[in-house]
């Protein structure tokens, strides 16, 4: 019955988010009536309201930077003369309608705000992480998160999140890996357009869709040193290639709105970037929408060393192309005198202006300025049964089983004995992960919770917490201290494990170890972790090792030391029934691994489409590898087990060649060698051998995942064509070059067949 409710809930939702192709072009869709009443509602701006429609407030004390000086009286009458076009962090039905009514009531054209919020997981039903919900390698379930996430923003008045965060990110150090959707460019784009199509449906006017918006462009995730907002240096070729490839796809696939990010790439500040905002973005691409600064982003131009003040960084970002300040208050400051003094051209502001009103329009914000804010719906969509329901089901294809020895997964629910250890164990708030919105406190269920909710009523349960991790303030904006002494709790976890049958052992990251900020040297278990782990194998060696966690971990000890190794990210609302279901076998897992775990943090950047270099092996010491260590991941990109088996044939292609708009058919057989129904998925992966530009030794260019039962076969056939094998060539535009190409099909990204063919 269960399994008839959630997939009922997926058909509804699906159907409020339908396909991929009716969402292409979306803002880029000019509409030309809204385009003349935009023109004619231009002509009658003065430059200070003009100023006022770029120019963002934060509403709240939940900020990511430094707090606003402006005090609340200055932004009530800001308001009042039309002088702010958005703010942020305005929550509530009855909040948005009573800050809409300040500007419509008093203002004089009458321009309606639109309010932002960080929603980048869910907004009150929390689904997991996006790295997490990326393992899962399901498009339909990650937009359905993000429709219901929508339906919840705009009941509680919201137009606008920032989200998705589609940066391509390599480097486990960096805490804001937790955020995005991993290592590889491809599936960053189809998971970035799969969310976008969950936040915006099919028309934005729709009272139950928001704005998305596309962060942070760009290079964010290259970050050096994983140091958050720190130094990037890449070359064309990466940024085009890789960094560039998600944003692109957004850009198609006519995303609202368009972050710019804290970074710099070769010496300028992406904010103050015209090669990407005007060159790139608006030129190449021709996006209509519009660029918001990260926070303070276009004030940080000054200690980057790149603007003496306000008024040179306001005429640097603006003639870049960022339309909106969010927060850094150099518009309002700036760009009236710019004008007036002849520094820049007013229609630079004409244009960003007229993004901005293009998405108001598109939002039905003219038509209806209070749509969104409707108390009753409120209390009805929030937090409503089927939101959990469907949190339930994607949580649990986020989850990857990374290693299962003697079969000890799954657990019999009528075990006799089981014990459930750790500092995660019972925690009700970690599993609701960072950047978790307006989830309630401590809401989720936990792993214990979960295990009570499937065992046998005779099943003994044996619970120890063992030891603490993140101790004192647990805050979006304070660091998290680490309990590095205390194992005062070891005793009872020992014996705990000592009298159980089979152990549960959950540890990994507090929910505020990663996410903004958050960036780490040391990628291991935190605190006396390790320690209690060694203590309980010491006494039973049955240990199914749970991992909360939100980036990549060193695991390098721990998987030495257990037999069953389960990545369970921060799952959300219902994280300990989903963890419940795969353990006691109500699920089999399939998630695989957007992002690749080390052997040792000395390896990061890590990942998986690395170039081949001049020397890529060798038996002697002069090649590109460490002299201490194995240069491939413990857990590769892609990785993920299951509770049955899967053999994949040898790949077959219709035609050893094609050429100009032509194609070919590349196909595998899978089949199912186990006991049980298990979805599997193929990967497609492919290498230009040869190449005006040096290419990967593989990349993703497809997948599909397909359910098997015991003992069945299918075929999986993939359409190889020139946009398979395209890429950023020397010619500096998107091309496929004749030669000959590597198409290799598997489970992963190691374990590949291989078939050549030549494109001509």
């Amino acid at each position: 019955m269960k399994r008839y409710f959630i997939k009922s809930v997926i058909l509804f939702f699906a159907c409020v988010a339908s396909g991929l192709d009716t969402q292409a072009q979306g803002i880029n869709n000019l509409d030309l009536v809204i385009e003349t009443k935009i023109d004619s509602l231009l002509s009658l701006m003065t430059l200070k309201e003009k100023v006022g429609q770029m120019t963002q407030y934060n509403g709240s004390f939940d900020v990511t930077g430094a707090p606003s000086d402006i005090d609340a009286r200055t932004k009530l009458e800001k308001l009042k003369n039309g002088e702010v076009g958005s703010m942020l962090n305005v929550l509530t039905a009855k909040a948005t309608r009573e800050a809409q009514e300040v500007v419509m009531k008093n203002s004089r054209l009458k321009i309606p705000l639109i309010f932002g919020y960080d929603v980048i997981h869910g907004y009150k039903t929390m689904f997991p992480v996006p790295l997490g919900e990326s393992a899962s390698w399901d498009l339909e379930a990650l937009e359905l998160s993000a429709t219901i996430a929508a339906r919840e923003t705009a009941a509680a008045g919201v137009h606008w999140t920032f989200a998705p965060m589609i940066d391509v990110s390599r480097d486990a150090r960096w805490g804001r890996i937790m955020e995005g959707a991993g290592e590889d460019p491809y599936l960053n784009s189809v998971i970035g357009v799969a969310r976008i199509k969950g936040f915006q449906g099919d028309n934005l006017t729709d009272d139950y869709t928001i704005a998305a918006c596309a962060k942070h462009f760009a290079g964010y995730g290259y970050a050096e040193a994983g140091r958050d907002y720190n130094t990037v240096n890449v070359g064309e070729s990466e940024l085009q290639n890789s960094i560039l490839l998600p944003f692109k796809a957004a850009s198609e696939a006519g995303v609202a709105t368009f972050m710019n990010s804290f970074n710099e790439i070769d010496g300028i500040p992406a904010t103050a970037s015209v090669h990407l905002q005007r060159d790139i973005l608006k030129g190449d691409w021709d996006y209509k929408g519009f660029m918001v600064s990260d926070w303070g982003s276009i004030a940080e131009l000054i200690p980057h060393g790149f603007a003496e003040d306000k008024m040179q960084a306001g005429k640097l970002a603006v003639v870049a192309g960022s339309d909106m300040d969010m927060e850094g208050r150099v518009y309002e400051v700036a760009l009236e005198q710019l004008v007036s003094e002849n520094e820049i051209k007013e229609e630079l502001l004409n244009d960003a202006v007229r993004r901005i009103l293009r998405v108001k329009y598109a939002l039905g914000l003219f038509d209806d300025p209070y749509k969104y804010s409707d108390e009753k719906r409120e209390r009805e969509v929030l937090l409503a049964p089927e939101h959990l329901e469907a949190a339930r089901d994607i949580a649990r294809k986020s989850i990857v089983l990374l290693k299962n020895e003697q079969t000890i997964l799954p657990i019999s629910k009528n075990i006799k004995s089981i014990a459930v250890i750790g500092p995660l164990a019972d925690d009700k708030d970690s599993p609701l992960g960072n950047w978790r919105a307006q989830a309630i406190k401590n809401s989720a269920v936990s792993v214990l919770e979960g295990i009570k909710n499937t065992v046998s009523a005779d099943t003994q349960i044996n619970y120890a917490k063992g030891a603490s991790l993140g101790i004192g303030e647990r805050s979006f904006l304070m660091p998290l201290k680490i309990n590095e002494t205390d194992t005062s709790g070891f005793a009872d976890a020992v014996a705990a494990a000592e009298k159980s049958e089979v152990v549960v052992l959950v540890l990994g990251e507090d929910a505020f170890q990663s996410g903004e900020g958050r960036s780490q040297t040391d990628i291991k278990l935190k605190g006396v972790q390790q320690e209690l782990l060694d203590a309980v194998v010491a006494v039973n060696k049955n240990i199914v090792l749970v991992l909360m966690n939100g980036r990549p971990l060193d695991l390098s000890r721990p998987s030495e030391q257990v037999p069953a190794l389960l990545e369970t990210w921060f799952l959300g609302s219902e994280a300990g029934n989903a963890i419940a279901d795969v353990l006691f076998g109500d699920y089999n897992p399939s998630g695989k691994l957007p992002v690749s775990f080390p052997r040792n943090v000395g390896q990061e950047p890590l990942y998986y489409n690395q170039k081949n270099t001049g020397r890529p092996s060798s038996n002697m010491v002069t090649y590109s590898g460490y002299q201490d260590e194995s240069r491939d991941a413990l857990y590769p990109f892609g990785f993920g087990l299951s509770y049955t088996n899967f053999s994949c044939g040898d790949p077959e292609v219709s035609d050893a060649k094609f050429s100009g708009e032509g194609s070919i058919a590349v196909s595998v057989v899978l089949k199912n060698t186990g006991k049980v129904t298990g979805k599997e998925t193929a990967q497609l992966y492919i290498r230009d051998l040869v190449a005006s530009r040096t290419r990967p030794v593989k990349e993703l260019r497809d997948f599909k995942q397909i359910e098997l039962a015991p003992g069945e076969s299918s075929k999986v056939t993939f359409t190889i064509n020139s946009k398979t094998l395209e890429f950023f060539t020397s010619n500096a535009k998107w091309e496929a070059e004749p030669g000959e190409f590597e198409i290799m099909i598997g489970s992963n990204s190691v374990d590949l067949k291989t078939v050549k063919i030549t494109y001509e």
